[in-house]
């Protein structure tokens, strides 16, 4: 059946829901395969219109009422717009003249019926003209909603009539409607976090995304009366490069969103993780060397809506002055022979400035940085800056007069991260640096990186800034101390910029970084001194992180090595600011009191290393005695004998002494003593305060040594819901063991909180650990949605450590719940004992070290054992993904 019968039939037919729904369909259907084949998405959003215009028409003319004067059904909203998406909400207006009329009551609820019986995502209201004016003066949603109508069925003139009113004063002033607009996209940035770059962004929502868009129409249609927005062309308030620059981000964006629709078979607008790899295959992105399609594709949408905001910025503000400052004087403050201040917004003194001073391009970023009174750049000299960026090229980039004034930026005291911000939006930067050009809008597609490359740089440096801040003192003590302490502060800005702008290129990241960070100091005239400084601290970047988090820093041993690689106090300094700014800046998550507490004490413990010098490590010897002594003395206070003492401390190895504060050592024993011949495990369990572990709760078992004891303890802990972050058990000569691992429960705080979940907890692992044959089922939680859609082979690799005498086995699996007791299952299995564990999950990414021996408290030496371990552990973590 050709669509012609089918209109027939829905006019025609007892009940018009077969033919209608076949119809919807086969036009959903065609529609849909016209865009996987590459249609023109404008077409194919006003055909879903027009095909619900037909169904809806007809439908409506099955009734009595259609004959009436003074009833209309009207499109409002998008619809009205006449854009429907293969999901779009369909909203419907049944206007009339002055009420229903008697007798059309039932009619009209069987119309809505029959809609919902064809399962359209219908929206609709029933008001006279008058209601209507009467909700569009209460509620500027249902205003904008008015703003954009069509009549699809009954007579015009209801529609027109009811158009006319709204568009007058008496509903809403010109002013009133821009005000309420604009506040209502502040708060819809404001949910997005004020940014383009979000992970998952809103198509619809999203800053820079199509509401933007639909914004400027509203305000552009009540304030001209036009229907058009390509009609602001003819008013000089767009530009035809800008009409097609809107025109081309909406384009690009009705072209994701369509396909989102297709694939998520519902109203879908968020570009979920669940959708992308799919949606950007659709439409036709391939992987390119080292960028997968996923990221090319999302790199396209970032640097879409970033183009997009900035014409929104030059038309809002257009509208801020023709709509709220009409009829105001100026306020002119001159800055110099080329720029002034007009009603706190900077400008040109005429739009050639940037043609016969090109320098001025740079130069109006440092006067904004200059002056903080300043809101931003006026709409006209953004549009003179747009015109004239052509001329940032290789004779621009080495001129005197404009790295002069970059490195003057960089010095002024200010906000930083909000100039460069604005020098990326109105695409300077991208152009004066092309290699950060090439990052902007560049994601990682994983849940590590929760931002693209370019918007991790800028918060790196917004964290930077912002150490002087009393805020930061709370948040980051001991960086917000050091800043003070950094002779230039414009070395560390530079290597902030440029320690992740080699991302995406192949290689070593860190390395090609430091190279182009060395030409970027070679133009802007650093001396040799500061340049290396600067190439090393981005050549390096990675090096205290990854030390702090996945080596045992309380061996010196490892402390040595890393004062070795470290060559002044200076670089230590410099190294650990840019280390805590840009891990927070990576993940609000990944930064916490324990990475804080890790990054400190290697901090610490370097900086005596650098003061005895890189050639005099510690005596481990040396140090055991000290610590014993120390611990011992407090012991003492507490009448505590040195029999007692030494009963608990010759069973115990070296590792034990190097691991904790003398404090710590001295409260162990001392329980251990007064548990005496307990046969029950003895659990202790406190919130520790100061120290490495600030802000965690610490889990101390002492038992008797088991093989399983690793594994069946992580079980019964991931079993009552908490997050282990630490694990060691420090192996004995005698019968009994020393565990200690810490812990936060499923919200990130310590158990100290809820003193009756800490006895919980401590009943729990004594019943379950007082029986060896008592083993724990491992659990089974749901794995996060956004985990699901990251998964990867595991890793497995292995090292011995031959100071140390153990094993060292490197996991790096995708993050699910559960993840440590399998590993300890496998560890039990092959009967290797686990003596410390670093635990490190980066966003969807666990990258874990074990230190193990075998059962005999040596390393594992066999090739084949190790082999057999890496294939049941792959097998484990990977059959559980």
């Amino acid at each position: 059946m050709d669509f012609s019968e089918l209109e027939a039939s829905i006019s025609n037919d007892a009940s018009p829901i077969r033919a209608a729904r076949q119809l919807l369909k086969e036009r959903y259907n065609a529609d849909a395969e016209a865009f996987r084949q590459g249609a023109d998405v404008r077409a194919l959003v006003h055909s879903r219109s027009s095909t619900l215009d037909t169904v809806l028409a007809l439908i409506w003319n099955r009734y009595a009422f259609a004959t009436s004067r003074d009833i209309s059904l009207i499109a409002v909203g998008g619809y009205g717009r006449g854009e429907l998406h293969p999901h779009s909400d369909i909203d419907l207006l049944i206007l009339t003249c002055n009420g229903i009329e008697e007798g059309c009551q039932e009619d009209l609820g069987a119309f809505i019926t029959l809609l919902w019986d064809l399962k359209l995502d219908i929206g609709h209201s029933v008001r006279s003209i008058e209601e209507s004016l009467s909700a569009a003066r209460e509620d500027v949603t249902i205003l904008t909603n008015l703003l954009e109508t069509r009549t699809i069925a009954g007579p015009d003139e209801l529609r027109d009539e009811l158009s006319h009113q709204v568009y007058s004063d008496a509903i809403s002033s010109d002013r009133d409607y821009f005000i309420a607009k604009r506040e209502e996209q502040i708060r819809r940035h404001a949910k997005y976090g004020d940014t383009e770059y979000n992970l998952e962004p809103n198509v619809k929502g999203s800053p820079g995304a199509l509401r933007d868009i639909q914004t400027i129409g509203w305000i552009t249609k009540r304030h001209f009366g036009l229907q058009n927005i390509a009609d602001l062309t003819r008013f000089s308030i767009l530009t035809e490069e800008e009409h097609q620059i809107l025109l081309q981000g909406e384009t690009f964006l009705w072209r994701l969103r369509y396909g989102l629709q297709l694939i998520a078979d519902r109203n879908e607008n968020r570009l979920l993780f669940d959708h992308q790899r799919s949606l950007a295959e659709m439409l036709g992105y391939k992987d390119e060397g080292n960028r997968l399609g996923v990221e090319l594709m999302m790199q396209s949408y970032y640097r879409t809506v970033l183009a997009l905001a900035e014409l929104a910025d030059v038309i809002l503000q257009y509208y801020d002055e023709a709509i709220l400052g009409s009829g105001n004087d100026d306020d002119i403050l001159p800055l110099n022979k080329r720029f002034q201040i007009r009603n706190y917004y900077i400008e040109a003194v005429n739009n050639q400035v940037f043609a016969y001073a090109p320098y001025a391009i740079m130069e109006i970023f440092v006067l904004m940085a200059q002056h903080p009174e300043i809101k931003g750049i006026r709409a006209t000299t953004i549009r003179s800056l747009r015109a004239h960026r052509h001329l940032i090229d290789d004779a621009f980039r080495s001129d005197l007069a404009v790295t002069s004034l970059f490195m003057e930026l960089l010095r002024t005291p200010h906000a930083l991260d909000q100039t460069l911000s604005a020098m990326k939006k109105y695409n300077v930067l991208g152009r004066y640096l092309p290699e950060f050009g090439q990052i902007i809008g560049q994601m990682q597609h994983d849940l590590f990186h929760i931002y693209t490359v370019d918007a991790h740089t800028m918060r790196v440096i917004r964290n930077m800034v912002r150490l002087d801040s009393a805020e930061a003192r709370d948040e980051y003590p001991l960086a917000s101390r050091l800043i003070h302490r950094l002779p230039k502060l414009e070395t560390l800005y530079i290597a902030g910029l440029y320690h992740d702008v080699a991302k995406g290129r192949g290689g070593d990241h860190s390395e090609l970084g430091a190279i182009d960070a060395e030409e970027f100091c070679g133009r802007h005239h650093l001396s040799e001194r500061d340049t290396q400084l600067v190439s090393w601290l981005v050549e390096n970047h990675l090096l205290m992180s990854m030390t702090a988090q996945r080596k045992d820093i309380s061996d010196p041993d490892i402390i040595h090595g890393f004062a070795r690689s470290v060559p002044s106090q200076v670089h230590l300094d410099y190294l650990y600011v840019l280390t805590v700014c840009d891990i927070s800046a990576t993940n609000p998550k990944l930064w916490n009191t324990w990475r804080a507490s890790l990054l400190r004490q290697l901090y610490i413990e370097t900086k005596r290393a650098l003061r005895r010098g890189s050639e005099t490590p510690v005596d481990r010897h040396e140090w055991v005695r000290a610590t014993q002594s120390e611990a011992r003395e407090i012991l003492h206070a507490q009448n505590m004998t040195d029999e007692q003492i030494d009963g608990i401390w010759d069973t115990l190895d070296e590792d034990y002494f190097l691991q904790d504060s003398t404090v710590d050592i001295a409260w162990q024993t001392a329980a251990i003593i007064r548990h005496g011949d307990d046969p029950d495990p003895l659990v202790l369990i406190r919130d520790t305060r100061g120290g490495p572990t600030d802000g965690y709760s610490q889990i101390i078992i002492y038992m008797s040594d088991r093989v399983d004891l690793f594994a069946a303890t992580t079980a019964v802990l991931e079993q009552l819901n908490l997050n282990i972050v630490d694990a060691r058990i420090s192996s004995s000569e005698g019968p009994f063991s020393i565990s200690s691992y810490i812990v936060l429960d499923e919200k990130g705080k310590p158990l100290g909180i809820d003193p009756a979940r800490k006895d919980r907890v401590r009943s729990r692992l004594i019943e379950e650990l007082d029986d060896p044959e008592d083993y724990p089922d491992i659990i089974h939680r749901r794995t996060p949605r956004q985990l699901k859609h990251f998964a990867f082979p595991t890793e497995v690799t292995f090292s011995n450590d031959t100071v140390n005498q153990r094993t060292i086995i490197e996991v790096v699996t995708p993050d699910r719940p559960g993840l440590l007791a399998r590993v300890g299952q496998v560890l039990l299995e092959h009967r290797v004992r686990l003596t410390n564990a670093k635990i490190a999950t980066l966003g969807e990414r666990v990258e874990d070290v074990f230190f193990v021996t075998d059962e005999h408290g040596e390393q594992i030496r066999d090739p084949a054992v190790c082999l057999a371990l890496q294939q049941d552990l792959c097998q484990m973590l990977d059959d559980t993904q």
